[in-house]
């Protein structure tokens, strides 16, 4: 059914599209960053240069939410448009390359089979994390080119990577000592990892801008998740700064803005900066123990609070967008495919409709209000979960507690629970959540916390 309804539309929408200005698009995406840790979000010791150059020639999002705060179900719901639980990808999954059902299900189509469909061409560089399984490799989810890792994490030096394949991990954490990729092959490395990834990344523009049509690139960094690593390059930036976590998460931050740099120059020189929508956003708000800041926010990664939830979030498209906006209305990570799928003409299987909306309209002022009446959230189990609608949001952290409820307009680090005041909002939300929950499912896979398959 699925294939012959697409193929009834894509006719239509290749003949809408194809042959116009469809503009390319990359997401550049950062790992653990604390809300605060931008310029654009009123960060004084870290410079941000680039990553806010990038918020000025466009829109900065201070309500911008990722759907899931821990990094795993966020990306897939970033890759898919559509809220993970949909589709049961609600914890990290284990990285054993045996395990055939732990990945991002193969008929739910992510960013790069949905543009496929409309023309383009499409590179993932860094971070994968949707099944380590060959089932799940990139390239075969729609990706024409692949240069990073398969895993959740890494570490940063190149001489740290001795291991040529997951099957030669003997325990935990081993995974961050593989080798990088190029497609399906392992090679050898000498640069620093972030600055490896933003090499690729611009070589990338570099070689599309030269056909002449359309692409979508997954900046997918692993900056600043830990280890805390950082090379002398980007650690002498910070010598004012006493040594510890604070400096060296510092340093890592700096040389993603190095790379968001490089991008923006990549787009400039070779003239396409105008036609190329961007956005800038991190997986989950900053762990607590990479020395991240999220303030004026409480709660860190892994919670329902405003800290695990709420991140950096901007966006540039030059020729379309007028530069230096706020967009203080609540959007969400799925709306990143959603506006895609908007400006592109994408097909969207019908059976499996888009949790996200195309931002383009309300940013251009042909819309107006909030493009959500409801935000969603849970965690784990679905013990720990959050709704948001408005200026309200209802936040449970967990077993053996009760909800709050709270007015983000005035109350950032949600201190002060209205429940008794606000009784009958409280309840709306709380309906409006079960019956969202109902629609959800929890991942039968095993997972990354609970699996010791290299025993």
């Amino acid at each position: 059914m699925k294939s012959i309804i697409l193929t009834s539309v894509l006719f239509f929408a290749q003949n809408l599209v194809w042959g116009s200005d469809q503009p390319n698009i990359i997401v550049i995406l950062t790992d653990d960053q604390g809300y605060h840790d931008v310029g654009f979000n009123g960060c004084k010791d870290i410079p941000t240069p680039n990553i806010d150059r990038l918020a000025k020639n466009g829109v900065v999002f201070p309500n911008g939410y990722v759907s899931y705060s821990v990094c795993g179900p966020s990306r897939a719901g970033l890759l898919t448009g559509r809220y993970q639980g949909r589709f049961g990808f609600s914890s990290n999954p284990t990285l054993d390359p045996g395990a055939e059902d732990a990945g991002l299900p193969l008929d739910e189509d992510m960013i790069s089979e949905v543009l496929g469909r409309a023309g383009y061409h499409s590179m993932i560089v860094g971070k994968w994390h949707m099944g380590s399984h060959p089932f799940y490799h990139p390239l075969r989810r729609g990706f024409n080119e692949f240069f990073g890792f398969l895993v959740g994490g890494h570490r940063y030096f190149p001489e740290e990577w001795v291991l040529w394949d997951l099957s030669e991990v003997k325990q935990r954490g081993d995974w961050y000592r593989t080798k990088l990729m190029r497609n399906f092959e392992r090679v050898e490395e000498a640069e620093y990892l972030t600055d490896a990834l933003s090499r690729e990344a611009v070589d990338y523009i570099y070689r599309r801008a030269k056909e002449r049509a359309p692409f979508f690139l997954y900046l997918a960094y692993n900056a600043p998740h830990g280890p805390l690593q950082a090379s002398e390059k980007y650690l002498d930036r910070f010598n004012h700064m006493e040594a510890g976590k604070r400096k060296t998460y510092a340093a890592m931050v700096s040389s993603i803005d190095d790379g968001v740099g490089g991008v923006l120059d990549a787009l400039e020189q070779n003239g396409i900066s105008d036609n190329t929508l961007v956005f800038y956003l991190s997986d989950n708000g900053g762990a607590r123990g990479n020395a991240s800041n999220n303030e004026p926010l409480r709660g860190f990664k892994g919670s329902m609070l405003e800290g695990g939830l709420r991140v950096p979030f901007a966006m540039q498209y030059p020729g379309k967008i007028k530069g230096g906006q706020v967009f203080e209305h609540p959007v969400i990570s799925l709306d990143i495919l959603g506006t895609m799928a908007g400006l592109t003409g994408a097909v969207i299987d019908p059976l499996k409709p888009l949790d996200g909306v195309n931002l383009v309209p309300y940013l251009m002022g042909m819309r107006q209000g909030a493009p959500h009446e409801y935000l969603f959230w849970y965690h784990g189990d679905g013990d720990a979960y959050a709704v948001r609608s408005g200026d309200l949001k209802l936040t449970m952290e967990g077993k053996g507690g009760e909800p709050a409820l709270y007015n983000l307009a005035s109350d950032m680090h949600e201190d002060l629970d209205l429940s008794r005041s606000k009784a009958e909002e409280k309840a709306v939300l709380q309906q409006a959540w079960d019956e969202w929950m109902q629609d959800m499912k929890f991942s039968t896979y095993r997972t990354l916390s609970n699996d010791v398959w290299w025993e």
